[in-house]
């Protein structure tokens, strides 16, 4: 069966659209040979990562520069996953690589015990990117590492042990307590798990129960009927740096009708399941792993108050959806109009390098003290310089106004093969955080089975892009790039995206 090169040929042979050049020319592969590395990952690694590997025949991944990777056999992919929505500022990039190599030669690692430059630089260059009063950060190594510390805080900041909350299809991490916070039963081992912690119903306006077509703050709508009342049409238009976009947008007279039932869902968790008090919210401003949902506009607003009047403190994931990847706003809770108590972040902090982030306020930092927690390598001089870097990178690459420029059109692009092909039931998201979910048919809007998924999630492979997956059902392809793709390389995914589209339904 042909793949990579061979297969991305033949099909560009019959598309207007070419995969874009890319003038950098990687090492040849000179390693072990695919077989041998094959049989250690299954004898020599644990079953799991065998288990997560993607497709069904896997592509060996050799080389990397900013949106490109390279396998062994030197075939070239367009990644539009970018390591799970980790690499932000592109594989490699020069300027991270530099200031990596330059604090290489200095200092590679000493814990928090002594005071070394680049905790107290990044600490400060992170915080002014943040509002007030989120000032106080504590350095992780990983998202899961994070939120654990987070609800760790949250609880004994509230003297509360019961009870985070959050939302059905989040993803949280993987850890022992952050397990409890996760609600996708993929991510779920059969043992205790859920102590303390109460999920609500996910306010998605595509297949929940109430939605409609100007619920989201996204430049694509579901095709739903509003539920609201009908209300007028506002034109407005949007300048950032040069960017021109002018939305129409439908206003209710009164509140979301979708946004106050999922409230009202929320507000039943509250009455029937936790005490008087609680911890916390726990909220990812989009949902990543849950298939890049996208809440009513006012939802984390209207939930943050009914959180705070229960005595809890309100927590931003920030994992997947910060550094400017949204495009409109640096993190996502901004694009929400609200300020949360505390933000976890991780991923594309440090491009790749492992690190995570608990930023809070002076107050709860403050009950933080009532133990003694250390991390070895958190906040280390290495990862602090690369974070550091990436920080600059994002400003000096203008990659936040690529974010809403790209990301904007390929969401254009997409809502039209949405309209095109009968199996893409929605498009949503913001910036270069994107979702498409496929249905069975747009009427009952039931999830595209898995091993259909894969059939194109394949094709796609073949024609020399990579991209991801998610949703409770699998049934969500994820975009989620480098920022620093170009409008070309959104034209060559969207031919080969529509061409893996048609395949499937030539087949069927």
């Amino acid at each position: 069966v042909c793949s990579g090169a061979l297969c991305q040929k033949a099909v560009m042979d019959q598309s207007s659209v070419q995969m874009p050049p890319c003038d950098y020319k990687p090492e040849p592969y000179q390693g072990m040979s695919k077989e041998r590395l094959l049989q250690i990952r299954q004898h020599k690694c644990n079953p799991m990562t065998t288990k997560v590997t993607y497709y069904q025949r896997p592509v060996f991944i050799h080389h990397g520069y900013m949106q490109w990777l390279w396998d062994m056999d030197g075939r070239r992919y367009l990644d539009m996953f970018a390591g799970v929505a980790t690499v932000s500022v592109g594989h490699c990039h020069p300027k991270v690589r530099e200031a990596t190599e330059k604090q290489l030669g200095r200092l590679w690692h000493t814990s928090a015990i002594y005071v070394h430059p680049q905790i107290q630089e990044y600490a400060e260059k992170l915080t002014s990117h943040l509002p007030e009063p989120l000032r106080v950060v504590y350095l992780t190594n990983s998202g899961s590492e994070a939120n654990d510390l987070a609800l760790l805080m949250a609880r004994l900041h509230t003297d509360v042990e019961q009870c985070g909350v959050f939302c059905r299809g989040a993803y949280h991490g993987g850890s022992g307590m952050t397990i409890d916070l996760t609600s996708n039963a993929a991510y779920k081992f059969p043992v205790t798990s859920g102590q303390g912690c109460h999920s609500t119903m996910c306010p998605d306006v595509f297949r929940g129960p109430w939605g409609g077509s100007h619920c989201r703050d996204s430049p694509v709508q579901t095709t739903r009927e509003c539920n609201c009342s009908p209300g007028t049409t506002l034109s407005l238009t949007h300048t950032h740096t040069h960017i021109y976009t002018t939305l129409s947008l439908s206003l209710c007279p009164c509140q979301c009708l979708a946004n106050n039932k999922y409230i009202d869902q929320l507000k039943e968790v509250f009455a029937t399941c936790v005490p008087h008090q609680i911890a916390g919210l726990f909220a990812e401003p989009i949902q990543g792993v849950g298939g890049v949902v996208q809440y009513p506009r006012n939802f984390l607003r209207d939930a943050y108050k009914l959180v705070r009047e229960k005595g809890g403190i309100c927590i931003a994931d920030e994992v997947q959806t910060g550094f400017a990847r949204t495009g409109s706003h640096y993190w996502g809770f901004q694009g929400h109009d609200v300020i949360p108590d505390m933000v976890t972040m991780a991923k594309g902090i440090a491009n790749g390098f492992p690190m995570g982030a608990v930023v809070t306020t002076e107050e709860i930092a403050r009950s933080f003290g009532k133990g003694l927690h250390f991390n070895t390598f958190g906040g280390g001089p290495l990862s602090c310089a690369v974070a550091s870097s990436v920080l600059d990178v994002i400003k000096e690459d203008g990659l936040q106004e690529t974010c809403e420029e790209v990301g904007t059109y390929l969401l254009e692009q997409l809502a039209k093969l949405r309209d095109k092909h009968e199996i893409v039931g929605d498009v949503r998201g913001k910036g270069l955080m994107i979702g498409v979910e496929m249905v069975k048919d747009k009427v009952s809007r039931d999830p595209l089975p898995p091993e259909h998924m894969d059939e194109i999630f394949e094709d796609t492979k073949d024609m020399g892009v990579l991209i991801g997956k998610g949703g409770n059902y699998a049934q969500v392809f994820r975009l989620k790039p480098p920022l620093c793709v170009t409008k070309a390389d959104a034209d060559f995914f969207l031919a080969v995206f529509d061409q893996a589209l048609q395949n499937y339904t030539e087949r069927r």
